[in-house]
């Protein structure tokens, strides 16, 4: 149980990537965004708290096996983040462009309220929480260029 754990907390092992393992955990997050695109809005809703429910309990249960505090290599957070960042939206090429580079920032950067999610709430919870946040906080920018014809 403990391989199966650190596989999927580690998004495939993409985790321990020497060079940034949240980028590529976020890659990793683009399948499955491309997936929820396929099902209407509501369905997709569903599945991703599922999929952020599971992660929270992986990655408080990767924590203990890895003995430290949101390591690195623990990216399901990112790829739940990155599939929230996309929710809903129409899957094109500048949309995935820009809403990756805008999870990124948002996930490296950590404005508030995502700052304060990450440094007040503990276990897998707070591991998760955070970029889900990023997630929405991208997803409405999103929205908002798209609403605006910005692009």
């Amino acid at each position: 149980m403990s391989k199966l754990i650190l596989f999927l907390a580690t998004g495939s092992y993409l985790g321990y990537m020497p060079i940034a393992p949240g980028t590529f955990g976020a890659l990793w997050g683009l399948p499955l965004a491309w997936g929820l695109s396929a099902v209407s809005p509501w369905a997709a809703l569903f599945i991703l708290l599922g999929v952020i429910t599971v992660s929270v309990r992986v990655s408080e249960k990767a924590q203990e096996l890895l003995n430290a505090h949101d390591p690195h290599a623990i990216v399901i957070d990112e790829i739940a983040g990155m599939a929230v960042a996309l929710w809903g939206l129409e899957w094109n090429l500048k949309t995935v462009v820009i809403g990756f580079i805008l999870f990124r920032l948002a996930d490296i950067i950590k404005p508030p309220p995502i700052r304060q999610i990450d440094s007040t709430i503990s276990g897998g919870l707070g591991v998760v929480l955070d970029d889900v946040a990023a997630g929405v906080l991208v997803n409405l920018i999103l929205r908002l260029l798209i609403l605006l014809k910005l692009f």
